[in-house]
C-alpha cells in the first residue's frame, strides 16, 4: 500500500461559528448576524461587488478544498440559511434584466453549495467561542482534523495562511495549530508565547485569554485546526473570562496535558478583519473597497 505524504493532505471539516448577539453593530444586527453584513470583494468578472462575510468566508474554504460545513448558529438562523439555500427563480429574474454578471455570480455561488455538505446547529444562548465549536462534537468525524473560523471575521491571505494551517497541522500531527498576529495592545485578545522551530512554525508553550500583563504581543486569530481532543479538554472545561467557556483555556489545557499545539504567524500582507464595532465594520468597508478596486482596476488594465 503506498502512503501519500502529509503535505498532499487537506483538511476536509471545517466549524464556522455565528453565534452571539452583536449588540455593539445594533440596530442592524437585530435581526441578522454580524457575519451577514456586507463587504466588498472582487466578482467572479473581475468587478467590484459587495458579498455577505459568511459567504465569503464559505467561498474562501470552499476554494482551499473544504467540502463539509457545520455552522454553529443562535437566534438570527433564518438569515442565515434562506441566503444560503439556492433560488433559481432569482436568478432568472437576473438574466430577465439582462443583470448577467450578477447571475453568473450567484449560480457560482449555488454551485459550490451543492457540493457541499452544509450543517446548521443552533446555539440558543450565547456561552462563549469554546461553547460553540463543543457543539459540533456529535457530528464531526471521528480522528479527523478540522478547521475553525469566527464567522464574523474576515481574512485576506497573500501569504496561503488557509493552506499552510492544514499543512502544518497534518505534517506535525499536532492536536492544535493557531494563527497569531502581532498587535500593540495584548489585553483585548487571547495571547500566545511560542518557541521558534526555525522552519516558519512555532511551537505554543503557553496561551491565556486578555491578559492584564502580558510578555508576547502574539494575538490569536480567529482560524484555528484541531483534531478531536480539543472536545476533551472543552468538555472539562470551567467557566472562564467573561463568564464564557473560552477556546483558548482549552487549547491551554492541551498543551499542560503534554500535547502538541504549533503556531503560524500571519505574513505581513495579511489581513485580518474583525467585525466587532461600527468602527471596525467601517475600517472593513473601506480595507475591502481600496483592496478589492485595486485589483478591478489592475484587471481593466
Amino acid at each position: 500500500m503506498t502512503t501519500i505524504p502529509s503535505s498532499t493532505l487537506r483538511i476536509k471539516q471545517a466549524v464556522i461559528t455565528v453565534g452571539g448577539r452583536a449588540t455593539r453593530l445594533l440596530p442592524a444586527t437585530k435581526q441578522q448576524p454580524k457575519s451577514m453584513l456586507p463587504l466588498f470583494t472582487l466578482g467572479r468578472t473581475g468587478e467590484l461587488s459587495t458579498t455577505p462575510i459568511l459567504q465569503r468566508i464559505f467561498e474562501g474554504l470552499f476554494d482551499e478544498g473544504i467540502r463539509e460545513f457545520y455552522f454553529i448558529i443562535g437566534k438570527s438562523k433564518r438569515a442565515v440559511q434562506d441566503h444560503f439555500n439556492s433560488d433559481r427563480e432569482y436568478v432568472e429574474l437576473l438574466e430577465g434584466q439582462e443583470r448577467i454578471a450578477q447571475a453568473k455570480e450567484l449560480l457560482d455561488f449555488y454551485r459550490k453549495l451543492q457540493e457541499s455538505y452544509l450543517i446548521w446547529v443552533n446555539q440558543t444562548r450565547p456561552k462563549g467561542f469554546g461553547h460553540a465549536v463543543l457543539l459540533s462534537e456529535p457530528l464531526m468525524r471521528t480522528n479527523e482534523s478540522f478547521l475553525v473560523h469566527a464567522g464574523d471575521t474576515f481574512i485576506v491571505s497573500e501569504s496561503d495562511i488557509f493552506g499552510r494551517l492544514s499543512r502544518t497541522h497534518l505534517d506535525r500531527k499536532a492536536q492544535a495549530t493557531i494563527t497569531l498576529q502581532e498587535v500593540p495592545d495584548p489585553r483585548r485578545f487571547g495571547i500566545a508565547t511560542v518557541e521558534d522551530n526555525h522552519d516558519g512554525t512555532f511551537t505554543v508553550k503557553r496561551v491565556i485569554e486578555k491578559p492584564a500583563k502580558s510578555e508576547s504581543h502574539l494575538a490569536i486569530m480567529a482560524l484555528y485546526a484541531f483534531d478531536s481532543e480539543i472536545f476533551d479538554a472543552l468538555n472539562n472545561l470551567q467557566p472562564g473570562n467573561g463568564g464564557e467557556v473560552q477556546l483558548t483555556d482549552a487549547i491551554q489545557k492541551l498543551i499542560e496535558n503534554g500535547r502538541k499545539v504549533q503556531a503560524l504567524k500571519m505574513g505581513p500582507r495579511d489581513y485580518v478583519l474583525d467585525i466587532g464595532t461600527p468602527e471596525t465594520y467601517w475600517e472593513a468597508l473601506e480595507f475591502t473597497h481600496n483592496y478589492f478596486a485595486q485589483s478591478a482596476t489592475l484587471g481593466e488594465a
